[in-house]
């Protein structure tokens, strides 16, 4: 699923190509807004927050999560899709381009003054104008009795990272993803590297958190089942790791160097 840089990136570019125009016609192909028209409202602007799009078109928002598969493109009028047509789920145009978006895992309109119910319940955003590390401290320090892993992917204590940094993160901090959030030494550090690491990541395509940017030395332990710790030679184990079924998530780890 993208992370939070990922979603920071689209919401600049459909920023950049959209915001101060007005659109000459719009296509919402699910069915509870598929008659929704909003052909001659402006665009606003276009933000993240956390892992959420939100499109803000004259007096409503359309909020979007790219989910698994979802990707916004621009195109200049006339130019070949990328992706397959039944895959649109949101056609934005106006007299100079349009902005596809495919395989979008939510798709709805709502007014501009729901925006708080619909996202409201997300901590703080660590790629947003109103990052507050302090709430996120706290937040996670509520969170006492749940594994590190799964109290850093919870997008309500701090919104924005993903499966990468999780496992990644926990490493770079000595921190078993198993260990209780209660039991983490340093929760402020831990933050602190957390928008280190996100920022840092933000403006590139390739997610980097070893400082090396070759293939196959990008990250300490995501993807790398199996294979030796760059720190101690330790294999690295994989397995799985949510606060149930449905949110379990595939959690790497060294067993020497994460305690």
């Amino acid at each position: 699923m993208p992370e939070g840089d990922t979603v920071f990136r689209a919401a600049r570019e459909q920023n950049r190509a959209l915001a101060g125009q007005v659109l000459t016609a719009s296509d919402l192909r699910v069915p509870r807004f598929a008659t929704a028209d909003l052909s001659g409202e402006t665009v606003h602007e276009v933000v993240a927050r956390g892992k959420h799009l939100l499109h803000r078109i004259g007096d409503f928002t359309l909020h979007t999560h790219l989910k698994m598969e979802g990707i916004w493109r621009v195109y200049s009028p006339g130019q070949k899709w990328q992706r397959p047509a039944h895959q649109a789920r949101v056609i934005l145009s106006t007299s100079a381009l349009q902005s596809v978006g495919f395989a979008l895992g939510i798709v709805e309109l709502i007014r501009r003054d729901e925006e708080e119910a619909t996202v409201g319940y997300l901590g703080p955003d660590l790629l947003g104008p109103d990052w507050d590390a302090v709430v996120a401290e706290q937040n996670l320090r509520a969170d006492a009795e749940r594994p590190a892993f799964v109290a850093v992917l919870d997008q309500r204590n701090l919104a924005g990272l993903g499966n990468v940094y999780a496992n990644e993160l926990l490493f770079l901090r000595g921190i078993d993803p198993h260990r209780p959030m209660g039991e983490v030494d340093d929760i402020p550090g831990l933050i602190d590297l957390a928008h280190r690491l996100i920022t840092i990541n933000r403006d590139r395509m390739e997610r980097i958190t070893t400082g090396d940017a070759r293939p196959g030395n990008r990250t300490w332990v995501y993807g790398r089942r199996g294979r030796p710790c760059r720190r101690c030679g330790t294999r690295i184990r994989q397995g799985e790791l949510g606060a149930d079924e449905l949110t379990e998530r595939v959690v790497y780890s060294c067993p020497h160097c994460q305690t």
